[in-house]
């Protein structure tokens, strides 16, 4: 076969595999769609899944060992969530309100040893107490995505994209931090601990966490933001170790 006929079957195979997975692009995207801020538009993530899933026809290596669909599912997802990171809907005020929240939490715990309790935190800020748990809710819709990068990820199924290992010590960073992280989330307050793990591992959105628990959705979306700021503050110690 000449250079020109293998080409072509390249190409021909590589619009088979975009034809046959584009239902698993949709998947993807309503699967996020319900974890991410309300403003984002399904027909958005999938232009961007798309995206990725060209992308995956194009350079995927069946000697790697990865079937396509678990190959393309990975870059599929990225691709969604680097749009969404790129197009960030939230206002700077969110971000540095969610870092004051973190640090007033870090303060309260390293002066009484034990969890911030909401008041404390509030105090600390000089708010009331109503605002602070708006200021929690707001944190929990700027961090989710980076945080849920943590959670959902797979370090097995990450080395099987080709040339995005990382090197020894970046991985090995990699696995400290996730261990430390797990640590943290296992000392959160019941309640935190429980919405963290209906979030992140039974994949529930707040609607539905709300119903296991018997409270309100702006109640879980509460307690979300405040395991998110309690976790960065805590992660801040090990960052700061880890950094010295």
């Amino acid at each position: 076969m000449n250079g020109l006929a293998m080409y072509a079957t390249d190409a021909l195979d590589r619009n088979r595999l975009v034809d046959d997975h584009v239902a698993l692009v949709k998947r993807i995207a309503y699967h996020l769609l319900g974890r991410l801020p309300a403003n984002v538009q399904v027909e958005d993530l999938i232009q961007a899944g798309v995206v990725g899933l060209l992308e995956a026809a194009r350079n995927y290596d069946a000697s790697q060992g990865a079937s396509f669909e678990t190959y393309a599912g990975i870059r599929i997802r990225g691709a969604m969530l680097d749009e969404v990171r790129r197009t960030d809907w939230t206002p700077r005020s969110v971000h540095r309100n969610a870092r004051r929240v973190s640090e007033a939490v870090r303060q309260v715990e390293h002066r009484t040893g034990r969890d911030a309790r909401p008041q404390e935190v509030a105090e600390v800020l000089g708010v009331d107490l109503d605002e602070y748990q708006r200021m929690v809710s707001d944190a929990a819709s700027c961090r989710v995505l980076s945080f849920e990068d943590m959670f959902q990820a797979d370090s097995d199924s990450e080395e099987l994209i080709p040339g995005e290992e990382p090197s020894p010590y970046e991985a090995l960073q990699q696995e400290d931090f996730r261990d430390a992280l797990a640590r943290e989330v296992a000392t959160l307050p019941e309640r935190e601990r429980l919405v963290m793990s209906l979030y992140y591992d039974d994949e529930l959105n707040l609607r539905e966490i709300g119903e296991v628990l018997g409270v309100s959705e702006s109640r879980v979306c509460q307690l979300h933001g405040q395991a998110l700021t309690r976790l960065r503050a805590r992660m801040g110690d090990w960052t700061d170790r880890h950094t010295e």
